[in-house]
């Protein structure tokens, strides 16, 4: 079977409108997390990682329309255009394309919105993304909650597997809106402060928002000097609750274990584990019990939350560049905001930007609805 690789990527976000900045800034401790106050998005003020509206517009700008697209399709258009002119990847009939997102252009239904509400429709957003990019295939909508970045990995290998496309594109994203925040603060999991992964004093979650592109690939002429190999991946649903996750970590550690079955390898092959850690308290300290029951307690993990907040559909997604650049770097980066323990069982939290000879990393997400994804990746050390 061929080896599949995820190669040229992109991250749009509060911390920069492509990967290196944003990779910079990670490294250096920057937090894309600040205070606002817009009464359109929620009475009170909140914390959240937004993009910077005229940064976002200008970059636009040159290329289209401002007025003719909503905000989540230019974050998304700027950030899958550059990974198609970094790959120079043929946009023909061997190339899919998938679009990862939980709430897509939901934004679109708000009163003062000047879209038609049609636009709410996913398969709206992935016309106008199609369109605009002359991308041959249609978009498959991956859509389930929190795990959809990760999730759309695992379909975009599966789909290289079954022949079906030689080349996947995927592209990630989210927006901060006033239904979103509104559905977190009725939970009452909205954090009064930039939220704290696995801390004690964590007070919950922060939402952001952010675009992230990958290229997926079997073909390797098209490899970008970071490009990972996709070794294993597997999603289980714990059937839990429609918000809360599994107490037993059961969904997440079925996932880790069919990953790892497929690609053949023993825990203690993981240099690193980039968690989901969403600064909730039932989502942390099942991650952490679930991480005990693989034996992956004593391995280095973090949580980006406190740099981007919790950013949806694009999370998993942005999370995996991330974790590719740290193998590519030999690079391992702190978990933003953590302070002491929160959890009931020990894990290796990382703390400070450290270096280290990487080669493996084991990326999770878990979601509403009992949704569990984990992906392992290797370097590709042919570069």
């Amino acid at each position: 079977m061929k080896q599949i690789f995820i190669t040229y990527n992109n991250i749009i976000s509060s911390l920069g409108f492509d990967t290196i900045s944003n990779i910079e800034n990670v490294s250096n401790g920057v937090s894309g997390i600040k205070k606002i106050d817009d009464d359109n998005l929620l009475q009170q003020p909140f914390y959240s990682s937004l993009i910077d509206t005229v940064k976002l517009d200008v970059a636009f700008q040159n290329i289209g329309d401002i007025t003719a697209y909503t905000r989540l399709e230019k974050m998304m258009i700027l950030s899958l255009k550059d990974v198609i002119s970094q790959s120079n990847i043929p946009l023909d009939a061997k190339t899919g394309f998938i679009i990862s997102t939980t709430k897509g252009n939901v934004d679109t239904l708000d009163e003062n919105s000047s879209f038609p509400k049609e636009r709410a429709y996913l398969s709206e957003l992935g016309k106008q993304i199609q369109q605009f990019l002359s991308i041959q295939n249609e978009a498959v909508i991956v859509s389930n909650a929190c795990v959809s970045g990760v999730m759309a990995v695992s379909i975009s290998k599966r789909m290289i597997e079954s022949k079906l496309y030689e080349h996947v594109l995927i592209v990630s994203g989210d927006v901060v809106s006033e239904f979103i925040l509104s559905g977190f603060q009725s939970f009452q999991a909205l954090s009064d402060a930039p939220c704290k992964p696995f801390s004690k004093n964590r007070t919950g979650i922060t939402i952001g928002e952010a675009a992230a592109s990958v290229l997926v690939t079997s073909n390797e002429n098209y490899l970008s000097k970071d490009a990972v190999q996709i070794l294993g991946d597997a999603s289980h649903n714990d059937a839990n609750h429609i918000s809360g996750p599994s107490r037993t970590g059961e969904g997440l550690v079925r996932s880790m274990k069919s990953a790892f079955k497929e690609a053949n390898i023993e825990t203690q092959q993981i240099d690193y584990v980039s968690l989901h850690g969403t600064a909730t308290n039932y989502n942390d300290e099942m991650e952490a019990i679930a991480l005990n029951r693989m034996h992956l307690e004593k391995v280095p993990v973090n949580s980006l939350k406190g740099y981007y907040g919790h950013t949806l559909g694009a999370s998993g997604l942005l999370e995996t560049i991330v974790g590719m650049q740290s193998l590519y770097n030999n690079c391992l980066y702190p978990s933003y905001g953590f302070d002491e323990l929160g959890v009931s069982q020990s894990i290796n939290i990382i703390e400070k930007t450290k270096k280290k000879e990487l080669t493996v990393f084991l990326k999770t997400a878990s979601g509403f609805g009992g949704s569990n994804t984990a992906v392992i990746f290797k370097k590709n050390k042919n570069k």
